[in-house]
């Protein structure tokens, strides 16, 4: 399992992380779908890429090949939306009734439900630290039917997988060579 070999790579100082990442894929709150596509989304968003590797690996044995194009796609277009609607949030009043104006027509068709996407949504945002996008979908998702507590689950698969995201580029700085102290 593709999993295993990132555990492998997670030093004892956060151990927790990898109980933290046992316990969210045992966990019965979310459908395989919603759990295996917030895992792809976060570590996509995580910038990490030995992380992406491992959880992508991992993700292609849990979802169709179509949720994960709509997952990877997910996570582009949030980070365009997260990107910038927090800097218009930023600028201020003069910037709020501006069009973005920009092409995401994953939105207009997902691929798969509308609740699991906009879950995923919830997971990139929180990566991505958007406030607003993070409170609208996760709007969205409860209109969906899905509960407070999925959603919470998604915050903390993303939080997660930031944080071994985090340990790992940790780890690899500590060992490169050759560079100056």
């Amino acid at each position: 399992m593709a999993l295993d070999n990132l555990k492998h790579l997670i030093p004892d100082y956060a151990k927790d992380q990898r109980r933290n990442l046992d316990a969210l894929i045992k966990s019965s709150v979310l459908t395989q779908q919603q759990l295996w596509g917030c895992l792809l989304v976060s570590a996509a968003t995580s910038r990490n890429d030995v992380v992406l590797k491992q959880v992508h690996a991992e993700a292609r044995e849990h979802l169709s090949e179509n949720a994960v194009d709509v997952a990877l796609a997910c996570t582009t277009a949030m980070t365009l939306n997260n990107y910038g609607f927090r800097t218009k949030h930023w600028l201020g009043h003069d910037f709020e009734s501006l069009r973005f104006g920009l092409r995401n027509g994953v939105f207009l068709k997902p691929g798969v439900t509308q609740a699991d996407y906009e879950l995923w949504a919830v997971a990139v945002s929180i990566v991505n630290g958007c406030e607003q996008c993070t409170q609208a979908h996760s709007r969205d998702v409860q209109e969906q039917g899905l509960s407070t507590l999925q959603v919470w689950e998604a915050v903390k698969i993303a939080s997660v997988i930031q944080a071994i995201a985090q340990t790992i580029h940790i780890e690899t700085a500590l060992k490169t060579e050759n560079l100056p102290e």
